[in-house]
C-alpha cells in the first residue's frame, strides 16, 4: 500500500511538473525541491543523522547520484514531451530491472523476461516514434528513457542498501546528495551558458514546488526506503507499474491530454511487457523475503 501510494504521489506529478517548467529553469527546480524537501526530512527524522557510518555516507550519495540522474533526464525531457507519455516511458525502468539484475547482478532470466522486454520495446516504438519515423523522434522522449535506466539502477540499489543500512539515515542522505548535485548543475549550466538559471515568481510556481518537495519527495521517498525492507526489488518495480497510470489519469483531468490510436496501442504494449515481464518472470524476481525489521 505504501509503495502504491508512492506510485500515485509520482504519477500525479507529472503534470504538475510540466507546469512549472514556464517559470523556472530544470536545474534550479531540482534544487529548489530537493533542498526543501532535505530540510524538512532532517526536522521531523533528526535521529537519522546521528552517529552516521561511512557506509551509510556511501549508499546515501550512490541512491542521491542516480536520483538526481533520474530527475535531470526526465525534467528536462518534460519540456518536449507530454506527462502521460513521459510516465510510460519512464514507466519502462520497470522492465529494466531484472535485466539489470541478471547482467551485473548474476540473477538467471527466463523467457518472460526476453517476451515482456520485446513488448515493452515494441510499446515505446509505437508510443514515441511517429508515423513519419524517426527523424521526428522527439528528443524529449530520448531524455526520459535515459532517466528510465538510472530509475532503474536506483530502485535495485534502494533494495540492496535498505536491508544493510538505517532508513532513516538513507532517506535524508539521498535527498540532501540529489540537491547538491543539482545546485552544482545549476551554477556550472549558468557559467558555461548551457541553461540560464529562470525564476518567475508564481503562486502555481510555489504549490508545484511544495507538492514536489513535500509529498513527492519528503513522503514518498521515505515511505519507498520504509517499504522496500519488507519485499524485492522486482517486486517493489510490479508496483510502481501504477505510476505511468496515475500520469495518465491526471494529465487526463488537469489538461485534457488524450492519447491518438498509435499511442493507445504502444503504451497498452508498455505495460502490458512491464507485468509479463515481472509476474512470469520469477527467477529475476523472487518471493519475498521474511519482513525485516526497520533499523532506527
Amino acid at each position: 500500500m505504501a509503495l502504491a501510494f508512492c506510485s500515485l504521489l509520482w504519477g500525479a506529478t507529472f503534470v504538475v511538473v510540466r507546469g512549472a517548467l514556464n517559470d523556472i529553469s530544470v536545474f534550479l527546480f531540482l534544487a529548489v525541491r530537493f533542498s526543501l524537501a532535505t530540510l524538512l526530512m532532517a526536522l521531523f527524522r533528526p535521529a537519522g543523522l546521528r552517529n552516521l557510518k561511512k557506509g551509510e555516507l556511501f549508499a546515501g550519495a550512490a541512491l542521491g547520484l542516480f536520483m538526481f540522474g533520474g530527475y535531470a533526464f526526465q525534467t528536462a525531457g518534460l519540456q518536449y514531451t507530454t506527462p502521460a507519455k513521459s510516465g510510460f516511458v519512464t514507466g519502462s525502468s520497470v522492465v529494466l530491472v531484472p535485466l539489470l539484475l541478471a547482467i551485473f547482478w548474476k540473477r538467471r532470466l527466463t523467457a518472460w523476461i526476453y517476451f515482456g522486454t520485446l513488448a515493452a520495446v515494441g510499446g515505446l516504438y509505437l508510443l514515441t516514434v511517429p508515423a513519419q519515423g524517426f527523424a521526428r523522434l522527439n528528443h524529449g522522449d530520448l531524455l526520459t528513457l535515459g532517466a528510465a535506466g538510472l530509475y532503474a539502477v536506483h530502485i535495485i540499489l534502494v533494495g540492496d542498501y535498505t536491508r544493510k543500512h538505517s532508513v532513516a539515515a538513507l532517506s535524508v542522505l539521498q535527498v540532501g546528495a540529489c540537491a547538491a548535485l543539482a545546485w552544482v548543475a545549476t551554477a556550472v549550466a549558468s557559467a558555461t551558458g548551457w541553461q540560464t538559471v529562470r525564476f518567475a515568481w508564481r503562486w502555481e510556481l510555489a504549490g508545484a514546488i511544495v507538492i514536489c518537495a513535500v509529498f513527492a519527495t519528503a513522503i514518498a521517498f521515505s515511505a519507498q526506503l520504509w517499504a522496500q525492507q519488507y519485499t524485492t526489488s522486482s517486486h517493489a518495480a510490479i508496483i510502481f507499474t501504477l505510476e505511468p497510470v496515475f500520469a495518465v489519469i491526471s494529465s487526463y483531468l488537469v489538461i485534457g491530454e488524450r492519447f491518438g490510436g498509435r499511442s493507445k496501442v504502444g503504451a497498452m504494449l508498455v505495460l502490458a511487457g512491464i507485468l509479463i515481464a515481472e509476474l512470469l518472470g520469477p527467477a529475476a524476481a523472487p518471493e519475498s523475503p521474511e519482513p525485516m525489521h526497520e533499523r532506527a
